[in-house]
């Protein structure tokens, strides 16, 4: 059972990236989806989450991404993406995969309900 992150990289403000999350060993289709992204010095946060398709794939975003990422489902690559655009430098840091078998998104992912996690993916936004 394996989440793999990847897509970070290095890009200036007002660029886009798209972050993928592949599962390997499990079907994400039962799953609560989640990325979240630690910068330099902070705390961890949850930035975005999706539900299941079958729960109706209901989405989350954090006040300060909200309108500039997208969440989705690839459901033939059994992964999940973040497309993010817009950036801003205060978007920097390490952004990680989740999932979680309490399939229901109705806020902010909270981390200790999200079994399987990715190993993160740099992501830094240049000013």
């Amino acid at each position: 059972v394996q989440l793999q992150a990847s897509g970070g990289g290095l890009v200036q403000a007002g660029g886009s990236l798209r972050l993928s999350c592949a599962a390997s060993g499990f079907s994400l289709d039962y799953y609560a989806i989640a990325w979240f992204r630690q910068a330099p010095g902070k705390e961890r946060e949850g930035v975005s989450s999706i539900s299941s398709d079958i729960n109706g794939g209901s989405r989350y975003y954090g006040d300060s991404v909200k309108g500039r990422f997208i969440i989705s489902r690839d459901n033939s690559k059994n992964a999940v993406n973040l497309q993010m655009n817009s950036l801003k430098p205060e978007d920097t840091g390490v952004y990680y995969c989740a999932a979680s078998g309490h399939d229901i998104v109705k806020g902010p992912p909270p981390e200790d309900e999200y079994e399987y996690w990715g190993q993160g993916t740099q992501v830094t936004v240049s000013s």
